[in-house]
């Protein structure tokens, strides 16, 4: 059987280069425009290129979560820092890389080699990592207990 989902979303010039997303499925609204090393970039405002990295990013975490819970394995905190690389490839601009820095605490020493596995598993089944052809690479720490890092 050939599943399929989709999702709608709406885009809306504002003014300069900046517009609204939105969606009938969701509550709120990004605010998006052209980033800064961009001519007429604006500072402070979601761009293209961070909504690409943090849906690979956001998608990591989700798919984890998913395999976490089958998996039965416990946790008190995951967090990622993603970095897009945009480069000029053949004169064109793309994303050619993103790195992916997913801190796990777990609770139990006896759960790392099995919470990596869990890690190595959801960057393989990230629905957006297999969409795209930008090279994703995953640094992952896996600590037990301890202080969440700020991303």
């Amino acid at each position: 059987m050939n599943i399929t989902h989709a999702y709608t979303v709406n885009l809306g010039w504002r003014h300069d280069r900046q517009g609204i997303l939105s969606s009938e499925e969701l509550d709120n609204t990004v605010e998006v425009a052209t980033p800064p090393p961009f001519p007429k970039g604006v500072e402070g405002i979601w761009s293209p290129e961070h909504l690409f990295t943090a849906a690979v990013s956001s998608c990591l975490m989700t798919t984890f979560l998913a395999i976490a819970e089958n998996s039965k394995l416990e946790f008190e905190s995951f967090t990622c820092k993603a970095t897009g690389t945009l480069a000029q490839v053949d004169g064109k601009y793309k994303m050619i890389e993103i790195v992916l820095e997913p801190h796990l605490v777990i609770a139990h020493e006896k759960d790392g080699d099995r919470a990596a596995r869990v890690l190595q598993k959801a960057e393989a089944a990230c629905l957006i990592t297999n969409s795209i052809t930008a090279r994703v690479t995953m640094n992952p720490s896996i600590v037990i207990g301890g202080l969440i890092p700020e991303v």
